[in-house]
């Protein structure tokens, strides 16, 4: 799978707590990634934050949150995300998607010793 050098993050904001389906939403928005054979998925949790309603979500022991941030975070060619947005639309209700064009430097995976 080779992905183009001009290409395109799409970057989804969530919640933990989210669901699709009865299975965690980044799960699924990842599983689909991969069946649509898009260049790759990371899904970084986030300490702390907060989106359009200004409700706080935190690790801090005290106010220990269930639904801590997500940003799943998925690179590949303008035309493949394109061919995604309307699957990732079916799935997600709530949350922010952006889409930004990036510069490929390089993609490989790690070399057998």
């Amino acid at each position: 799978m080779e992905i183009p050098q001009d290409a395109v993050l799409l970057r989804i904001f969530i919640g933990e707590s989210d669901r699709w389906e009865h299975t965690p939403l980044y799960e699924a928005i990842v599983l689909r990634a991969r069946e649509m054979h898009l260049g790759g998925a990371t899904v970084l949790r986030g300490p702390m934050g907060y989106g359009k309603t200004s409700r706080l979500h935190t690790a801090k022991i005290l106010q220990l949150s269930m639904d801590l941030p997500l940003v799943i975070e998925i690179v590949d060619s303008e035309d493949k995300i394109n061919a995604f947005l309307p699957e990732l639309d079916k799935m997600i209700s709530g949350g922010l998607v952006t889409l930004e064009k990036v510069k490929v430097l390089h993609y490989r995976g790690a070399e057998k010793k």
